[in-house]
């Protein structure tokens, strides 16, 4: 499904990063973060509401009936802000994942019954790619699929699957006797078992899926998987730039206010030339990494 994105103005995109901010400034600081992530959870069920309903930011980039249409670009404005604040939750393995996934496969019927419920943030969905080798692949899956009665019946293992406890829908990449496809997997279903994993990052929770005999729906056609995860790959890795810079811009802050404030030999350190040199070397890096992230967005975008 290629269709180029609504354009926005550097004047709304501004607004956007400002409101967006502001909301996290109050409610997702340090301590809430850290409160968060110790919950059965993992994150904030409200703010992840009101990211939707007050801000509107899953459907942003959702294409039109289910969004506003808008692209790559205006959504890394997002995820750089949720990368400056480290807030966890399920918005990029629902909005980018998931999302991504089903208008790449251009399926109309399983647009129609997910995107709207992820526009509002009721549907949490992640998608499930890597195996038990640890590689991002496109094809030859062990997780197969069969045909069974009018469905799928779908067994195997994905062993890294982001936010998986938390989905309610899952897509699973498999392969069939009609080649490599992809599937909507209900993680309630008979035959579904979740496993929580131990990871370094405790702000974006990963999980082991085993599917025995699951039953599944089919979401585009067989043969087609090959495109539809590149198209995803792309946006996955240009999703995951634009939260580096965004948390890598608030650590630069973080280090630019301390060095303003210690002292040392009856100095500020940031009177230091080292230390002056050193925080500009880290501002140019930023500025780099954000024209690149930026750029990649664009391009995905079409522009």
């Amino acid at each position: 499904m290629s269709v180029v994105p609504e354009q926005i103005s550097a004047s709304d995109l501004a607004d956007l990063r400002s409101s967006l901010r502001g909301l996290l400034t109050s409610a997702s600081d340090e301590e809430a973060v850290r409160a968060v992530v110790e919950s059965e959870t993992g994150y904030d069920e409200k703010l992840y509401d009101r990211l939707a309903t007050e801000l509107g930011l899953h459907s942003l980039a959702l294409p039109t009936p289910y969004g506003e249409g808008y692209g790559m670009e205006v959504l890394s404005v997002v995820l750089g802000e949720l990368g400056r604040f480290v807030v966890p939750g399920p918005f990029f393995s629902t909005v980018v994942l998931a999302a991504g996934a089903l208008v790449a496969s251009g399926d109309q019927a399983a647009m129609e019954k997910h995107l709207p419920g992820i526009a509002a943030a009721s549907t949490v969905a992640t998608l499930a790619v890597i195996e038990p080798d640890g590689h991002w692949r496109h094809e030859g899956f062990t997780v197969t699929a069969e045909r069974s009665g009018d469905g799928w019946s779908l067994s195997g293992t994905k062993a890294i699957v982001p936010d998986l406890l938390s989905a309610g829908v899952v897509l699973v990449a498999a392969s069939t006797p009609e080649g490599d496809a992809l599937f909507a997997v209900d993680t309630a279903t008979a035959g579904v078992e979740r496993t929580a994993l131990r990871t370094l990052d405790i702000t974006r929770r990963i999980g082991r899926l085993d599917l025995d005999d699951a039953s599944g729906t089919l979401v585009g056609a067989p043969g087609t998987l090959t495109d539809l995860l590149d198209a995803v790959l792309d946006r996955a890795t240009t999703a995951l730039a634009a939260e580096q810079v965004g948390g890598a811009e608030a650590c630069l802050e973080m280090a630019v206010g301390y060095a303003k404030v210690r002292e040392q030999f009856g100095r500020r350190i940031g009177s230091f030339q080292a230390v002056k040199h050193k925080c500009a070397d880290m501002f140019a890096r930023i500025e780099l990494a954000r024209a690149a992230a930026t750029e990649a967005a664009r391009a995905i975008d079409g522009r």
